[in-house]
């Protein structure tokens, strides 16, 4: 165990867990809604600090990051925990988990993790699987140590996090992808037991910090699909994040407790179109080789990035400018 951040203490032993806007009032010997936050005699723990679940290597684009060193491998990790209960989660055999699985997970100190990176010759770090949020301490210790040493650390989150504790990976995080999961608030509470408001607050927070952030968003066939809603939540997308924002529309596949029909193509096509009125970056994904996901200048329609699947090409771009017409292409690339 490690002794937890964000946190208050309060009478009779319980906590109140400052880290993500559940604002989990904790009595002793009980977890948070995540599960992995524990009281233990009236102090707060993190039961997962070190305990991954998952390590592997990673294309960049599988985060997705389409922006962020296109092409790069990365070591990604991931323990168990979720401060969402998602009914479609891919990953919901370590996210919807906790203490009663601890035996299965691996054992590694934050240096083990960034030595490993170096010595597999990776330079990235992709913080992933279940929602790196709830192992907060073993992320923070893990990307200080890599940012040390020169690499580089990606939180990919479903940005239900408090405002200290995202400044504060700020100072170690090079890189975001955030899930926008609808652009309705019944939605969230439904669906996924949280609350849009906070998430909103993070992509807005992490727009002003100057990161590189992209974001996701999977379309589920009767739940966020409506054209409108859709619509109003790609205005918004581009009034507070710019036209040069990067953004992943993702097909929805059976998983979890959620069984019905994948997304039609046709509507993630019809989606795209709308995003592609306001935004520059829009790129499908979980659709294989149906749609195009190369990146072309928004300006001249250079192609600068070839994508096959996870394959990736770089053609028409040069130290972040299209070699064609020169125009600052978003992004960090070299």
């Amino acid at each position: 165990m490690q002794a937890a951040s964000f946190y208050t203490k309060l009478e009779n032993n319980k906590v109140k867990c400052n880290l993500c806007p559940h604002l989990c009032i904790v009595p002793e010997s009980e977890s948070g809604i995540c599960k992995v936050r524990s009281n233990y005699e009236g102090e707060l723990y993190s039961d997962i600090y070190g305990r991954i679940s998952g390590m592997a290597v990673d294309p960049i684009e599988k985060k997705p990051l389409y922006h962020f060193f296109p092409g790069s491998g990365v070591l990604s990790v991931g323990s168990i925990g979720c401060n969402m209960s998602c009914s479609f989660c891919q990953n919901a055999h370590i996210s919807q988990t906790g203490m009663e699985d601890l035996n299965t997970l691996q054992e590694y100190t934050p240096k083990e993790i960034v030595d490993l990176a170096i010595e597999r010759n990776h330079s990235i770090i992709a913080y992933t699987y279940n929602e790196p949020t709830v192992f907060f301490e073993f992320m923070l210790d893990t990307a200080r140590i890599a940012n040390s040493r020169g690499l580089k650390n990606v939180m990919v989150s479903n940005g239900f996090i408090n405002e200290k504790p995202l400044n504060e990976l700020f100072l170690y995080m090079d890189a975001f992808n955030i899930d926008l999961k609808a652009f309705d608030d019944n939605f969230y509470k439904l669906i996924v037991k949280a609350r849009i408001e906070p998430v909103l607050r993070s992509i807005h927070q992490i727009a002003k910090s100057g990161k590189h952030m992209e974001l996701t968003s999977l379309i589920i066939p009767g739940l966020n699909d409506n054209k409108e809603q859709f619509s109003e939540m790609i205005a918004w997308i581009s009034n507070v994040c710019g036209s040069d924002q990067v953004f992943h529309l993702s097909r929805y596949f059976p998983n979890h407790k959620m069984q019905q029909s994948a997304t039609p193509l046709i509507s993630i096509e019809e989606l795209m179109g709308i995003a592609r009125l306001k935004l520059h970056y829009v790129y499908p994904g979980n659709t294989g080789l149906s749609f195009d996901s190369n990146t072309y200048c928004s300006n001249c329609q250079e192609l600068l990035i070839e994508r096959n699947l996870y394959s990736t090409s770089i053609k028409g771009l040069t130290e972040g400018y299209c070699i064609n017409c020169h125009s600052d292409i978003p992004g960090i690339f070299n």
